[in-house]
């Protein structure tokens, strides 16, 4: 029987959001369970207060001071089992400061860096998976089910105010988050300033703008407003990501490309119009919205690999200049047309 646990995911935001579920199916079916969950510095200010989970921050950017916090985290203590869900040598790594009878990771298809001789227990192979999908399989070595698609991020009342004053009580609601980590996943400003103005003209939209507060973030959304006909409220680099889960879990709709927010704004109940080219959304994409999502990557993949989705290793990239330009204006607007429509 299992009594203590620790789910090791560091990142990213998107990731984290995914292994929600996983503790809230850990809670559903191991009641009593003790949880511990080593987390990124960020992550944790989106998820790092879930009730009945002891997190330790690991800050991946205090490079060996990092690994010795950690370690004396871990002193003294032992789990029953250990959820290695993250493959990267910095990630093995800490994994190896976790004592923990039993190790599970992931299938030798999905392992790399190493991450084999971490581990004790694997997941269920399984080909052409999405990743909320992948992670929830996690519980299946330990004899448990998988965790169904169900999350709880925890808000306040002050996130939720913030939220309401922005969010128009008597219209649509659209949030843009123009920006990925990835710059190669970015569709063009401009074209964003387009769907935004359609949104307004054809469907009386309030517009939204989110991002960090990272420079390149505000450039953007700064670009977008600029080349908007129609006004629009620009948050960009003002909320806090507990701020932008209510901020999205009040909306009607999310644009965005393949980033965290996408995930966050599933989570939260919310649709989202995934702009995709760059990377593969049945993998990737807001797994709440995968038939809102404009799918252009098997022509990105094919154009810039040679490659069929079927000829490629799952979850390949079509990360490459030109790649996100092949979604149309005509791509956004009419996805947006067919999402007002179905939801009269």
């Amino acid at each position: 029987m299992i009594h203590s646990i620790c789910i090791m995911r560091l990142s990213a935001i998107g990731d984290v959001t995914h292994v929600v579920p996983v503790v809230l199916s850990l809670q559903e079916q191991v009641p009593g369970i003790e949880i511990t969950w080593v987390i990124g510095k960020l992550e944790a200010k989106l998820i790092g207060d879930l009730p009945g989970v002891e997190f330790v921050v690991f800050d991946k950017k205090a490079g060996r001071e990092g690994y010795r916090d950690l370690r004396r985290a871990m002193k003294g203590r032992h789990f029953d089992a250990l959820l290695h869900m993250q493959v990267s040598m910095r990630a093995n790594l800490a994994a190896a400061l976790i004592p923990a009878a039993i190790k599970v990771g992931y299938d030798k298809a999905r392992s790399k860096d190493l991450h084999s001789l971490f581990i004790n227990r694997r997941i269920p192979a399984q080909p052409q998976q999405h990743v909320r999908d992948c992670l929830a399989s996690f519980l299946e070595p330990l004899g448990l089910a998988p965790a169904p698609p169900a999350w709880q991020i925890p808000l306040t009342d002050a996130d939720h105010a913030f939220a309401r004053q922005h969010l128009a009580q008597d219209r649509m609601n659209l949030v843009i988050s123009p920006c990925a980590s990835h710059t190669l996943r970015n569709w063009p400003s401009e074209r964003y300033a387009a769907l935004a103005d359609h949104a307004k003209a054809a469907h009386n939209a309030n517009v939204i703008l989110v991002g960090s507060p990272a420079a390149f973030e505000k450039t953007v959304c700064q670009e977008i407003e600029n080349q908007m006909s129609e006004d629009v409220v620009n948050l960009c680099g003002q909320d806090t990501l507990k701020q932008l889960a209510a901020l999205l879990a009040g909306a009607d709709l999310l644009v965005s490309p393949d980033t965290g927010p996408a995930h966050i704004a599933s989570a939260m109940g919310t649709d989202v119009l995934g702009l995709y080219a760059a990377s593969n959304p049945d993998r990737s994409g807001p797994y709440q919205s995968l038939p809102w999502c404009v799918n252009r990557y098997p022509e990105a993949l094919e154009t810039f690999t040679g490659k069929t989705v079927s000829q490629a290793r799952w979850g390949a990239k079509a990360e490459f200049e030109g790649a996100m330009e092949m979604i149309s204006i005509n791509d956004a607007t009419d996805m947006l047309d067919r999402w007002v429509t179905a939801r009269r």
